[in-house]
């Protein structure tokens, strides 16, 4: 997984970009087929924004963007609204792979009579 932390009309610290990499590592644990992650943080007067977007194999990326006052509060929210479309994503998956087909429904429904 390639993660680009990107500062557009601010300077971008060390310590700010450990706290993006910090609240951005716990994603991965949500899906498991991340390819790219891009979090990208603005300074528009004196609001801030915060943009993560997520790229996933078999799916149309995940964008999130969140604007305030407090640079550190747009990361936590905006990561917090990222977690809820990736784990619905991954439930969906999840349920997908554990359906059977009709076949197969009946051939267990015949090895039962057999029995």
């Amino acid at each position: 997984m390639r993660v680009n932390i990107t500062g557009r009309h601010m300077e971008m610290t060390d310590a700010l970009r450990q706290y993006v990499e910090k609240k951005t590592s716990r994603l991965v644990k949500y899906h498991n087929r991340i390819s790219d992650m891009e979090v990208v943080v603005e300074e528009e007067g004196i609001h801030k924004k915060c943009e993560i977007i997520i790229k996933v194999d078999h799916a149309d990326p995940f964008v999130v963007t969140e604007r305030g006052e407090d640079l550190y509060a747009c990361i936590d929210i905006s990561v917090d609204k990222m977690e809820r479309p990736l784990k619905r994503f991954k439930e969906k998956s999840r349920i997908r792979k554990g359906r059977t087909g009709t076949a197969e429904d009946a051939n267990e429904i015949n090895e039962a009579d057999e029995t």
